[in-house]
């Protein structure tokens, strides 16, 4: 497969993609599709939870020039790991994984940013949730420098059930959030953790922080409130770089 996005296009073709597992980053669906195929074809996407856009027929014929019947998917470049396979890479470094976990980050220069330093810092695998974050394209490979095709990416249904999974396998859980009390200069990051980092705009969703062992915050010494989810990133795995010896 091309590192660009695929498009195909079609009821049929897009539902032999389902079947064979293909990984679908967004469905595109005529406003106001009518017929038995096209409801049968939407009511598989919710069930899979893949994501839907409805949107006006000029955008599908933007698309493509050729018969879409009203259904344009996009493909992935890459293939998304399943939750077993995340299993079994935490299960492979005991004691010395570290997992990234993006809360619905959906911007793509941002994932693709994020994604670029996960892999120059040593992380072992980013996990996404199927819907609300940001497409794996041609912008996120650009934007990464590659960095996708070089660390493991898990696409879930749901961020809690991987943070339940690796809670299981007894890796610490920290959310980063300026309202935590502790910095990430306090935290212990020499064993095995997770670290979450929530959505541009909303930060971690309340559901998310619940489950979380430990907050943590990047210390701010000016006057603006925040930095970029990628910046804000990178400064915490890079902290944990350093306290991991190297």
């Amino acid at each position: 497969m091309s590192k660009e996005q695929t498009l195909i296009y079609g009821i049929r073709s897009v539902k032999e993609a389902i079947e064979s597992e293909k990984s679908l980053n967004r469905v595109y669906i005529q406003r106001g599709l009518k017929g038995a195929s096209a409801f049968d074809l939407i009511k598989t996407l919710n069930k899979k939870e893949i994501e839907i856009s409805y949107v006006p027929i000029e955008k599908l014929n933007r698309f493509t020039v050729k018969n879409h019947q009203g259904v344009v998917a996009t493909i992935a470049p890459i293939q998304f790991l399943s939750i077993d396979q995340l299993s079994k890479i935490v299960e492979k470094k005991k004691d010395s994984c570290q997992i990234l976990i993006l809360d619905q980050i959906s911007d793509v220069r941002n994932f693709g940013a994020i994604v670029r330093t996960a892999e120059c810092s040593g992380v072992d695998c980013i996990i996404i949730q199927s819907s609300g974050s940001a497409p794996v394209n041609g912008d996120t490979i650009k934007t990464s420098s590659g960095a996708v095709f070089n660390v493991p990416i898990c696409k879930v249904s749901h961020i809690k059930d991987a943070i339940f999974l690796l809670k299981q396998l007894n890796i610490k859980i920290y959310g980063a959030t300026e309202k935590a009390e502790k910095n990430i200069y306090q935290a212990d990051f020499k064993s095995s953790q997770a670290i979450i980092m929530g959505s541009e705009g909303k930060g971690l969703s309340k559901s998310i922080v619940a489950l979380c062992d430990e907050l943590i915050k990047i210390p701010l010494l000016g006057k603006i409130e925040s930095l970029n989810v990628s910046v804000a990133c990178g400064t915490i795995l890079y902290e944990i770089v350093r306290q991991k010896g190297f």
